[in-house]
């Protein structure tokens, strides 16, 4: 995949995850959703990962999208929460770093930086999850991110296991 996109769009990448019933058609239908939003859209295979942080969870499965939008990065969270909206996620009474029915993050926004208290781009815990790097990678393998200059491909060698596992190969781009 390119990582660039016709002027005035700008080329994002959002990370997804589901760990409640039906993770893999929860995410099928979140990225039919993001289609319509994004144009260009490319999809990694989908990984299964052990919960990161609170461990007393099913498994994750987790997916990277990318594609062009010429959406405002408030007006891209503001079109993600309703997908995860729409999936059942209630974010007022879900448990932090717990179960959810479906998670969508927004990773990257080309060159962007921002640092607002519902809107951090990059995605502060982005170089530090394996479940968001190996699929990255699969779509974009040359990615730099944009703050540190660093290699993403450099970073997940360093990187444990950390539980991520090759659950579906990808059906979409062809």
């Amino acid at each position: 995949m390119t990582t660039s996109c016709s002027d005035p769009a700008t080329v994002v990448f959002l990370g997804l995850g589901s760990n409640q019933e039906h993770r893999d058609a929860v995410l099928d239908s979140a990225i039919l959703r993001l289609s319509s939003i994004l144009d260009g859209i490319r999809v990694s295979s989908f990984y299964q990962s052990d919960p990161l942080y609170v461990t007393e969870q099913p498994s994750f499965l987790n997916a990277v999208v990318a594609g062009c939008t010429t959406l405002s990065p408030r007006a891209l969270l503001s079109a993600v929460n309703d997908i995860e909206r729409s999936h059942g996620r209630d974010r007022r009474v879900e448990r932090p770093k717990g179960p959810r029915t479906l998670d969508i993050d927004i990773l990257l926004y080309g060159d962007r930086r921002i640092s607002e208290s519902d809107l951090q781009i990059p995605h502060p815990g982005m170089m530090e999850r394996r479940f968001v790097l190996e699929p990255l990678l699969e779509i974009a393998p040359d990615l730099v991110h944009p703050v540190t200059g660093e290699q993403v491909s450099a970073v997940l060698e360093r990187l444990d296991p950390q539980g991520v596992y090759l659950w579906r190969c990808n059906p979409y781009n062809g």
